[in-house]
C-alpha cells in the first residue's frame, strides 16, 4: 500500500510540475464573516437503481456467494461507503421505481417471481434484491433510505400498503407479514419518492396531469414511524421550467379548498421536496454521448461547460420556488445528477462507463454549486452509486476498486452540515476553441470545530493557478491540503492497479500575512483545511 501510495505522489507531483511553467493567477475573498445556510449532509446522497451490474454484483451477491459477504451483501462494497459517510440512499430507481411492484421483492427469495426489466433492456430480474435487502444495505452502510413509490403503473392501494408494511407498529395486519418475513420492528423510512420522471419515463404525463396524481397520493400514503416522511413530487427534466411551475401552484398546498384544520395541518406543504433531474454529457446532445475515456480537450470543455448550467437550473427554478414558497419550506432535491457517456462494450442498458480525472472535476463543481445554494438544494443524490454512471465504486466480480468521483466525495465530506462560507472569487478563464468557461470552482464551509475548509477546482487541463486569498472574519494558524490530480485527462484507476490514482498532500501552501496563499496544479481537485488561531477564529 505504501508503494501504491507513493507512485500516486509521484505522479501527483509530476502532473503539478508540468503545469509549473504555465502558470495563471488568481483571487477570492473568504467571507467567514458572513456566514450562510446550513450545507445538509443529504447533499451527498446517493442512488441505486435495478440497472446493469448497480445491484447484482455491485452490491448484491448472495449469501452463497464466494465474494465475501453479509446476508448476500458484499463487504467490500459496504466498507468503503462507511468510510464516505453516506448519508441516503436513493432506491429502487429511476425508471425503474415506476414498473416496481414491491410485493414480488419479499418473502422467501427462492420463491418471488422472477420478472422482466423492461426499463433496462428486458433483461430477467430476480427480485432477490427487495424492501428487507435495501433496508439492511443502508443500515450496514450506515445510510437513511430514500424509497420511491410507484405511480406509473402502480395504484395508491400498492402505495399505502408499502409504507404500512415498512412503518406500521407491532400488532397491525402489515407488522405480522413484515415479521413474518424476518423485520420484527417497523423501519424509519424518513424519505418518501412520489413518481419517478413523471414528463417521461414514469408516465409520459402533462405537469397539470401529475400535480393532480401527486395530490391523489399523497392522501394516502401515511408514515406510521414517530417521524413523518419527507415526500418528495417529481420534478422537472433540466431546464422544464413550466414543469417547475405547474406543480408548484397546483400541488404545494391545501390553497383555496375548505379543509378541516383539526384535520390537515394547513401551514404545511403537501410535499417538502421537488426533485431535479440533470445530467452532465460530453455535448448538448444526447444522440452524441461522447466516449468516457480516450476523449478530446474539447470533449472535457465542453462537459465541464455543461456541469456549470447546474448553477443556472438551480437558479431559475429556486426564483420560481421562491414566488410561491418564500419561506423556503420546499426543498430542491436534485435525486439524480451526474456524467453520462456512451455505455461501455455497447451494452446501453447497462450504462457502465468509466470514471476518469474529468468526473472527479464534474463532482467538485457540482457539489461546490450545491453549497453555494445550500439554502433551497437540501439534498442530492449522485447517479449512480455502484457500476453505473458516475459510480464512486466500480466491480468486476470479485475486484472493486474506488473511481476518482469516489475520492472528491470523501475529499469533500468535511462539507456535511458545516456552515456554508460565501466566496468572493476573481477567476481567470480557461479556454479552448470557441467556448471559455472560468477556471476556478471554490466553495468554503466551517464546521462545528471552528475548522475552515475550501474547496478548489481547477478545471484548466494546461496552468497551474496561484492564489492569494484574503480571510474575513476569520484568523488561521496553520492550513493543510490534500489534491487529487494527474498528468492524463482521462487518467484512471484499473482492477490492477487500483490504488494507484488518489489524493496526496497538497505542497507549497501557507498562511502568510494573514492571507492564504497556494497554488492549485492544473486540472485538479484541491480541499484546504485552515485551523483557527486562539482569537478571531468565530
Amino acid at each position: 500500500m505504501f508503494y501504491k501510495k507513493f507512485i500516486a505522489a509521484a505522479l501527483a507531483l509530476a502532473a503539478a510540475s508540468a503545469s509549473c511553467a504555465a502558470q495563471l493567477d488568481a483571487t477570492f475573498d473568504v467571507r467567514a464573516d458572513q456566514p450562510a445556510a446550513q450545507i445538509s449532509r443529504n447533499l451527498y446522497g446517493h442512488f441505486v437503481e435495478h440497472l446493469g451490474r448497480g445491484v447484482y454484483e455491485g452490491i448484491w451477491v448472495g449469501e452463497r456467494s464466494a465474494i465475501p459477504n453479509t446476508r448476500g451483501i458484499r463487504n467490500d462494497v459496504v466498507a468503503a461507503l462507511r468510510k464516505l459517510n453516506v448519508p441516503v440512499v436513493r432506491w429502487p430507481g429511476g425508471c425503474f421505481a415506476d414498473v416496481y411492484h414491491w410485493q414480488d421483492g419479499i418473502g422467501p427469495r427462492d420463491k418471488r417471481p422472477l420478472g422482466t426489466n423492461t426499463s433496462w433492456g428486458n433483461i430477467q430480474e430476480t427480485n432477490a434484491f427487495g424492501t428487507h435487502e435495501f433496508m439492511d444495505f443502508v443500515s450496514q452502510v450506515g445510510a437513511r433510505p430514500y424509497v420511491g413509490v410507484n405511480m406509473g403503473t402502480g395504484t395508491t392501494a400498492e402505495g399505502k400498503a408499502w409504507m404500512e408494511y415498512m412503518t406500521a407498529p407491532p400488532g397491525t395486519p402489515a407488522a405480522k407479514a413484515r415479521q413474518q418475513n424476518g423485520q420484527e420492528a417497523a423501519w424509519d423510512v424518513p424519505f418518501v419518492g412520489v413518481g419517478n420522471e413523471s414528463w417521461g419515463c414514469g408516465g409520459q404525463m402533462r405537469a397539470e396531469f401529475y400535480a393532480d396524481q401527486y395530490r391523489l397520493y399523497q392522501g394516502f400514503l401515511h408514515g406510521y414511524s414517530k417521524n413523518k416522511p419527507f415526500f418528495v413530487a417529481a420534478g422537472p427534466d433540466s431546464d422544464d421550467y413550466h414543469w417547475t411551475e405547474t406543480v408548484m401552484e397546483r400541488a404545494m398546498d391545501w390553497r383555496e379548498r375548505p379543509v378541516a384544520p383539526l384535520l390537515y395541518n394547513v401551514d404545511k406543504p403537501l410535499f417538502n421536496g421537488l426533485a431535479l433531474h440533470f445530467y452532465t454529457l460530453a455535448s448538448n446532445d444526447w444522440f452524441k454521448m461522447g466516449d468516457s475515456a480516450g476523449f478530446p480537450e474539447k470533449e472535457w470543455i465542453s462537459t465541464l461547460k455543461r456541469a456549470l448550467t447546474m448553477d443556472e437550473l438551480i437558479r431559475k427554478h429556486s426564483a420560481i420556488m421562491d414566488r410561491h414558497d418564500p419561506g423556503k419550506k420546499v426543498a430542491l432535491v436534485v435525486d439524480e445528477w451526474g456524467t453520462w457517456y456512451k455505455a461501455a462494450n455497447n451494452q446501453p442498458s447497462s450504462l457502465y462507463q468509466q470514471n476518469t480525472l474529468r468526473d472527479a472535476l464534474v463532482a467538485a463543481v457540482t457539489l461546490n454549486i450545491f453549497h453555494h445554494h445550500s439554502d433551497r438544494v437540501r439534498m442530492a443524490n449522485i447517479a449512480q452509486m455502484v457500476n453505473v454512471l458516475q459510480s464512486v465504486i466500480l466491480t468486476d466480480k470479485e475486484k472493486m476498486l474506488l473511481t476518482p468521483t469516489y475520492h472528491v466525495f470523501d475529499m469533500y465530506q468535511v462539507h456535511q452540515d458545516a456552515t456554508h462560507i460565501p466566496v468572493e472569487l476573481q477567476s481567470p478563464q480557461y479556454r479552448h476553441g470557441e467556448v471559455s468557461i472560468p477556471a476556478l470552482s471554490v466553495s468554503a464551509s466551517r464546521g462545528a470545530d471552528g475548522k475552515i475548509h475550501i474547496s478548489v477546482a481547477n478545471l484548466d487541463p494546461h496552468h497551474s493557478i496561484k492564489v492569494s486569498a484574503r480571510l474575513k472574519g476569520f484568523t488561521a494558524r496553520s492550513v493543510t491540503g490534500q489534491v487529487l490530480t494527474a498528468g492524463a485527462m482521462d487518467a484512471h484507476n484499473d482492477f490492477d492497479a487500483a490504488d494507484r490514482f488518489v489524493p496526496v498532500a497538497l505542497k507549497g501552501v501557507a498562511i502568510v500575512d494573514g492571507q492564504l496563499r497556494a497554488e492549485f496544479p492544473a486540472k485538479s481537485v484541491t480541499v484546504l483545511e485552515l485551523q483557527p488561531s486562539g482569537t478571531g477564529a468565530r
